[in-house]
């Protein structure tokens, strides 16, 4: 990959490291493998020192590779989208987004290095955000750390929408949940509603309802870890399948829940991209069990 910037006069007697670090296109971890991996030439040639004064008609060129390290495996890849600055791919459950040993060879970033060279495809593997494991869905994959930078430097960057499937009767029929989440005490895995923990806003919508179960249309304001299965599970309604934070299993064997919709602006065009992936099975058997039919999704 190659970035190229012409100095103007606003930048005149500016330090090369300061001018970078004011590229909002440029994250720090980016910078920094550009550093030591890669080269920053000024005027065409290389430079090593980043408090080098630059002048008016310098030209800079960032240079570094996107190769990784990553194992390919030959899994099976639902694309759904695909430039040359991204891919997205709608997640199976039972995967998780990257190696937690080098030995794990099974996630989705394995998965798409996989797909890259069965298609002859040389890219950055970068996923902007992370599913859990056993949430089916969008996951946008960027081809550079600065397609991924760019998509990720906000929460809102994308506008991510889920379907999930709730116990018993949600009341109101739409409203948004505001309550901090933390760590529960003596757990590395659960998470829980806590005075002291982080900010957390979920907004939903019932799409359907009986007194058995809710569907419904949820999106975030922040993106704390396990957020909608610790916000429903507070409020009484925990998410079918998700027997960590009190749901049946009696239905479904994982938490109900779906990335459903993605829309953003593509971080290179600027076009307004919106992408839907189909409710997978397992949620549309449960989906039918209560209301026969998928129509409740329609108008969504």
């Amino acid at each position: 990959m190659e970035v190229t910037y012409l100095i103007t006069e606003s930048h005149d007697g500016q330090e090369l490291r300061h001018f970078i670090k004011g590229r909002r296109e440029i994250s720090s971890a980016l910078w920094k493998r550009v550093k030591w991996n890669g080269k920053v030439l000024v005027n065409g040639e290389v430079n090593y020192n980043a408090r080098r004064v630059l002048h008016a008609g310098d030209r800079v060129v960032l240079q570094w590779s996107e190769e990784n390290e990553v194992v390919p495996s030959n899994i099976p890849l639902s694309v759904v989208y695909e430039d040359k600055d991204l891919l997205v791919v709608d997640k199976g459950p039972g995967m998780i987004i990257h190696p937690t040993s080098r030995e794990a060879h099974d996630t989705l970033v394995n998965a798409v290095a996989g797909y890259f060279i069965r298609n002859d495809k040389s890219a950055g593997i970068h996923p902007v955000y992370r599913l859990d494991r056993n949430t089916t869905g969008l996951v946008v994959v960027a081809k550079s750390a600065m397609g991924q930078f760019e998509l990720s430097k906000r929460h809102d960057c994308i506008y991510r929408q889920y379907i999930a499937l709730v116990s018993g009767r949600v009341e109101p029929v739409e409203g948004t949940i505001e309550e901090p989440i933390g760590r529960k005490p003596g757990s590395i895995v659960e998470w829980m509603v806590r005075p002291d923990g982080k900010w957390a806003s979920t907004e939903y919508r019932v799409l359907a309802s009986c007194e058995e179960a809710s569907l419904l249309l949820i999106h975030l304001n922040s993106g704390r870890t396990h957020q909608i299965r610790v916000h429903f599970s507070f409020l009484g309604h925990p998410l079918l399948g998700d027997d960590l934070y009190g749901g049946s299993l009696a239905l479904i064997h994982r938490q109900a829940l779906h990335a459903w919709s993605i829309s953003f602006h593509h971080p290179s065009t600027g076009e307004n991209i919106r992408l839907t992936a189909p409710v997978p099975t397992d949620m549309a058997q449960v989906i039918r069990h209560f209301w026969g039919s998928m129509d409740c999704l329609k108008e969504v």
